[in-house]
């Protein structure tokens, strides 16, 4: 199976996009309407995370199977130690491996009810993502991303701490790293001058997600843990009443983000879709990165 970092190789600038596992049957139907929409736009590669606290992790093994057998998408299979043992890690690689995922992104995740509660590993389980990225190594010929935090991970005690991790991941045996979602260019270009300074080749995909409806903002924000910029408030604050102001205002942010950081030389942008299509391929077709949105 092809690696991410070969689809990421050459001088066009590529996409990707992410899903979120289905609750249900009905979830199932939106989310292979998603998947079906968003093929036919070739991106890079496409995966399923574990939901919160590794919650719907049964169905995300399931939905990457089917990507990787059904369609013509490159799969990334996300991976976490959440309620994990090293005997049913390796369980769920070998799986992946049997099934011809070769692409894993590994993550230690968050605690299960509440993402900001105190770690706890399992007790034969992993505690860093750095050792999760080291034993996938170990199983097989895989390419591994792992997460990357602009505004520096919540459990950081400052960014200097948090690049210090971000390194250790990479020097692990990544390939490459997926940022967690930002407002403004700033903070994703820092942080990826700053690996590069450390003497760390490794591809930095920033995450993008348009900000849609106020409470897709208040989402976004949670998600990011970092305040809307004062810029990007005011630019919304005039819609707060007008969900297709707000929509298109959305939208329009996105786009310039997007633009700026494909300026600034970034070989990939990762979309956080919700499991919808529509947003990806608007600012896709602003960016002229697709032919048809």
């Amino acid at each position: 199976m092809t690696s991410v970092v070969e689809r990421l190789q050459g001088q066009s600038p590529k996409f990707s996009v992410e899903f979120l596992p289905p609750r249900d049957a009905e979830d199932e139907k939106i989310l292979w309407k998603a998947v079906r929409e968003l093929e036919g736009l070739d991106p890079a590669f496409v995966s399923i995370t574990y939901g919160a606290g590794g919650s719907r992790r049964d169905r995300t093994i399931r939905a990457t199977g089917r990507i990787a057998q059904e369609t013509t998408l490159l799969p990334v299979a996300h991976l976490t130690a959440v309620d994990h043992s090293v005997a049913e890690l390796r369980n769920v690689i070998g799986w992946y491996a049997a099934i011809g995922v070769r692409n894993v992104l590994a993550l230690r995740g968050d605690p299960p009810g509440d993402p900001m509660g105190e770690w706890v590993a399992h007790p034969d389980g992993l505690n860093y993502a750095d050792e999760l990225v080291r034993l996938v190594r170990e199983l097989g010929d895989f390419c591994v991303g792992v997460a990357a935090f602009p505004y520096g991970h919540p459990r950081s005690s400052d960014l200097d701490t948090d690049l210090k991790f971000l390194l250790r991941k990479l020097n692990a045996g990544a390939d490459y790293a997926v940022a967690q979602l930002f407002h403004s260019p700033e903070p994703f270009l820092r942080m990826r001058d700053r690996v590069a300074a450390a003497g760390c080749s490794a591809a930095i995909l920033p995450g993008i997600m348009p900000m849609l409806s106020p409470r897709g903002l208040s989402k976004i924000v949670e998600l990011s843990g970092a305040d809307l910029p004062l810029e990007v408030s005011r630019r919304l604050e005039p819609y707060a009443d007008d969900a297709a102001g707000f929509r298109a205002t959305g939208i329009d942010i996105a786009t310039e983000m997007c633009q700026r950081l494909l300026d600034e030389g970034v070989p990939a942008l990762h979309f956080y879709t919700m499991n919808r299509a529509k947003a990806t391929r608007e600012v896709l077709g602003r960016l002229g990165l697709v032919t048809r949105a």
